[in-house]
């Protein structure tokens, strides 16, 4: 394998890291991934156990600000490290918590060089599968309509998409959760709603939205919602 790989590790449990991600890991020379604000990867620590020693690793440190502009300049510099190394003739496996193409922050990197390197994508399971096996949530069945927003989007943009879904997963919801939960209030999904923060994690909690009396949450949490389910 050469190029980039981009390696999802799952939502946290490192039991639910793939066989092939394992695997990938054990191998490949070079290994890259991203911390926030002075925290180690996420991504890292899910899978610690599996790296092997005296491989290359490639950090960066995320600024975890509003404006997208701040994250640019770690990922540029980031991607041509990367690229460096391609160049070298080493293959770089980025790690991704959950899946690489679903808000991970691979995509900036794919967006950088994806036309000028091989590129491999590894799938991981992501947060809202494993939210939803947690918590027996059944996300959609027969022509239901299942959703995946992220709680930073508009409110506008949000109300719409929520009065549409039968089932919805609202991720990165953190400061956000006031506005969700008055979102999820007026499209009636409130009701039965779970909050699941830190999956995976020995500090994970699961517990009624309806329950919550938090005002902010961490980022990384999540909710699942949906309509009363005709069973079939």
């Amino acid at each position: 394998m050469s190029g980039l790989v981009g390696i999802g590790v799952g939502p946290g449990d490192p039991e639910l890291v793939t066989l092939k991600a394992a695997r990938l890991i054990g191998e490949l020379p070079v290994l890259a991934h991203i911390g926030a604000d002075g925290r180690a990867s996420r991504a890292r620590r899910i899978v610690a156990d599996l790296i092997p020693p005296g491989i290359v690793e490639l950090t960066a440190d995320m600024p975890m600000r509003c404006a997208p502009q701040a994250a640019h300049p770690v990922y540029d510099n980031l991607a041509d490290r990367i690229a460096a190394e391609i160049g070298k003739g080493r293959a770089v496996g980025f790690l991704c918590e959950g899946d690489p193409l679903l808000y991970g922050s691979f995509v900036a990197i794919l967006d950088r060089l994806g036309s000028h390197v091989p590129v491999t994508v590894v799938p991981g399971i992501t947060s809202v599968a494993a939210a939803a096996a947690r918590t027996r949530h059944v996300l959609s069945s027969r022509d239901e309509v299942v959703t995946i927003l992220p709680a930073t989007a508009g409110t506008d943009r949000l109300e719409a998409a929520l009065a549409a879904a039968d089932s919805v997963a609202l991720l990165k919801v953190g400061r956000h959760l006031p506005r969700i939960r008055a979102l999820l209030e007026k499209a009636g999904l409130a009701a039965q709603a779970q909050v699941v923060t830190e999956l995976g994690s020995p500090s994970e909690s699961i517990q009624p939205l309806a329950k919550l009396e938090d005002e902010r949450l961490p980022y990384f949490a999540l909710i699942l919602a949906r309509r009363p389910r005709v069973s079939r």
